[in-house]
């Protein structure tokens, strides 16, 4: 009774009320068709003892990342949090926090937004970051969307190599808002030729890097063309800690960068929630989408934090907005600015060596497996191999022997029988030589 409070009696009581001669009636406008005819097909309601444990039972049929060895990626990536993280943004001053819309009274969210903007920027190598969007997926989308409001087109050149999750994003969007987009093949190997695509009509070009498959992708050759041609250049970052090592997106001639922010201060926590960063070159700032926190003084010349970008259409005039995006992924913001203090510059780039060094450790280990090829030229934590049989079931099979093996490239791409073969490793901090000796001599049992 404590979740479905009303009885027979009640619910009889409240019809009369409302003159309703039963529950049906309520849904009058609801087309027949499109109504259940029958309870669905659920259990009914009961206890919180019993819930506990039926949902407990659920639960224990996972195999939660952390419990076995794990060499997941493909877009979420699991690293080492410190406990300080989790510790303070459970504070109830940042728990319980919003979004500022009285920014003369939330100084302390103002503030560490303000220091994430100035981490993001310095990370991506751009001039300007805002103070976070959703996750990774809607910033590449709210990046096409702004390319196409600067250059005036209306045609996106999405990189066979992008996550199909973020060009599904995208392709959402540009169904409703209408723009076209350009989908080359995915491409395991990263040599594709992106200029070729490049017309007077293309408004930007997507590039992920590392890209789906691991491979480092050099963008200045690229940027060059589409400066060319007058588009843009979005560069896309799924693994945030890859810029601890590599070359910054801006440094190579990106004109924005749109990345997933998960891996710094934040788990994996059953997919969700991330946070997406943003980050772009101070010309095309009236078109960035979110808002910006900005520093200033008051009238005693005290440093304070102010709203700086913030359009009201984003809020009361929709159809007029740069974006319908109105808030941002605040305590996941908070998570990676706290995570990324106690790095700090040495710190990030230690943890970025160590991931690469552990990511050779597995390329060379499953290399030597015969009947196993590791396809990448260069990678930072994450490779793609080809096995001699298709990888889901064998990703099963190793999965009941307590080894998560990876990502088979079939759940993100299942109509390309081509592709069934690739499986898609990563390897972190967090996995060690025995991890990577139990994968290795588990993939020989299975593929001999």
């Amino acid at each position: 009774m404590r979740y479905l409070p009303l009885t027979e009696a009640d619910r009889s009581t409240m019809l009369a009320t409302i003159g309703a001669g039963s529950i049906d009636e309520l849904y009058c406008d609801v087309p027949p068709g499109a109504r259940l005819d029958g309870p669905v097909d659920l259990p009914h309601h009961a206890g919180e003892l019993e819930v506990e444990r039926a949902l407990a039972g659920l639960a224990a049929r996972n195999v939660p990342a952390g419990s076995v060895p794990s060499f997941l990626g493909a877009g979420a990536y699991r690293h080492h949090i410190p406990a300080t993280v989790d510790h303070l943004i459970q504070r109830g001053e940042f728990l319980t926090s919003y979004t500022p819309y009285q920014p003369e009274v939330s100084q302390g969210t103002l503030h560490y937004l303000f220091e994430f903007q100035t981490q993001v920027a310095l990370l991506t190598g751009m001039d300007v970051a805002n103070a976070s969007l959703y996750d990774g997926a809607t910033a590449c989308a709210e990046a096409v969307m702004m390319a196409n409001r600067v250059t005036r087109r209306k045609k996106a050149v999405l990189s066979g190599g992008l996550h199909p999750h973020y060009a599904e994003t995208t392709a959402t969007l540009a169904r409703y808002t209408g723009f076209d987009l350009v989908r080359p093949d995915p491409d395991p190997t990263g040599t594709e030729d992106l200029v070729a695509q490049i017309d007077d009509e293309t408004s930007c070009v997507v590039v992920q890097t590392p890209d789906l498959f691991g491979n480092v992708r050099e963008l200045s050759r690229l940027a060059e063309a589409c400066h060319a041609r007058k588009a843009l250049l979005i560069a896309v970052v799924t693994e945030v800690v890859s810029l601890g090592l590599l070359t910054p997106p801006g440094d190579m001639g990106a004109d924005i960068v749109a990345a997933e922010g998960q891996s710094i201060g934040n788990t994996l926590n059953f997919g969700g929630p991330h946070v997406g960063l943003f980050a772009t070159r101070d010309k095309y700032i009236r078109n960035m989408p979110g808002r910006l926190c900005g520093e200033t003084v008051d009238t005693e010349g005290r440093r304070g934090f102010v709203l700086t970008l913030s359009t009201r259409e984003q809020h009361i005039r929709r159809e007029k907005a740069t974006s319908n995006i109105c808030t941002n992924s605040g305590l996941c913001a908070l998570g990676f600015t706290i995570h990324l203090s106690l790095l700090g510059e040495l710190g990030l780039m230690r943890l970025a060596e160590t991931n690469h060094a552990r990511a050779i450790r597995l390329a060379d280990r499953l290399a030597a497996v015969p009947g196993v090829a590791v396809l990448n030229d260069g990678f930072f934590n994450e490779i793609t191999v080809r096995l001699p049989q298709a990888a889901g079931p064998l990703v099963d099979r190793l999965a009941d022997r307590g080894i998560l093996a990876g990502v088979p490239v079939s759940r993100l791409y299942p109509d390309r029988p081509d592709l069934a073969d690739l499986l898609l490793c990563t390897a972190t901090e967090t996995n060690t030589d025995d991890d990577i000796e139990a994968l290795a001599t588990a993939l020989h049992e299975e593929v001999r």
